[in-house]
């Protein structure tokens, strides 16, 4: 699995980095989303798929492979 994420469409809602923290983050100063790691492992796959479905702007995509 390959994650990008937008932050030009990021709203700043945090739901990526309550389900997946070891993936993604946000930035101090306006909450952005921040991409810790583009090819998570197999673990976090499922937390991952979840804050792609439920990120209120799409700014999450996922390549699978």
């Amino acid at each position: 699995m390959k994650v990008s994420a937008e932050a030009d469409k990021c709203v700043a809602a945090g739901q990526c980095v309550l389900l997946a923290p070891e993936v993604f983050d946000q930035r101090d100063e306006d909450g952005i989303v921040v991409l810790l790691d583009e090819t998570p492992r197999p673990e976090s796959y499922d937390a991952v798929r979840e804050s792609a479905m439920v990120c209120p702007a799409a700014a999450i995509r996922l390549a699978e492979s």
